[in-house]
C-alpha cells in the first residue's frame, strides 16, 4: 500500500498538495511529447501498412491515444503517466486514496479534453483547498506528491 493510501484516513500529509499544479503542468507537457511520438509512430506504421488509405485517421487517433495512455498509466500499479511520475505526482481515489481504476482515470482524461473547451473551468483549481480541478473532482480522483 503506498503512503497516500495509508495517509488517508488521517487527513492528507503535511505538503501532499505542495507545488502540484506546477509539477502538474510539466508532466503534462512531457505526457503530450510521449502522446505525440506514439501517435507518430502508430500513424507512421498504419500509413505504410494500408498504403497511405489511413491519412485520415490522424485526427481521431491523437486524443484517442491520449485517453488511452492516460487511463491505462494512472490506473496501473504506478499511479501515475510516466510525466507524473517523473514530477514525483501520483493519482488515487478521493475518498480512500486506493489506486484509480480505469473507468475513473478514463472519464478524468475525457474530461480534462473537453474543458479545453471552456477554459474558466481551469478556474476551480485557484479555489479549491485541495487543489483539485473540475476533472478530478468530477472522476473523484485527487493527485497528490508521492513520497519525498
Amino acid at each position: 500500500m503506498s503512503q497516500v493510501a495509508a495517509d488517508y484516513s488521517y487527513g492528507f500529509r503535511a505538503g501532499a498538495f505542495t507545488g502540484v499544479r506546477t509539477r502538474r503542468l510539466f508532466a503534462w507537457v512531457l505526457d503530450a511529447v510521449i502522446v505525440a511520438l506514439l501517435t507518430g509512430v502508430i500513424w507512421a506504421v498504419l500509413l505504410i501498412a494500408t498504403l497511405g488509405l489511413s491519412w485520415f485517421l490522424l485526427p481521431p487517433l491523437f486524443p484517442a491515444i491520449a485517453v488511452l495512455y492516460h487511463a491505462l498509466t494512472v490506473s496501473s500499479s504506478g499511479r501515475g503517466t510516466v510525466g507524473m511520475r517523473v514530477f514525483d505526482l501520483e493519482v488515487a481515489m478521493y475518498g480512500s486514496g486506493a489506486r484509480a481504476p480505469f473507468v475513473n482515470a478514463a472519464a478524468q482524461s475525457i474530461l480534462f479534453y473537453v474543458s479545453w473547451a471552456l477554459p474558466l473551468l481551469f478556474v476551480v483549481t485557484l479555489v479549491d483547498s485541495e487543489k483539485r480541478y473540475l476533472h478530478d473532482i468530477l472522476s473523484a480522483l485527487v493527485v497528490v506528491r508521492r513520497n519525498s
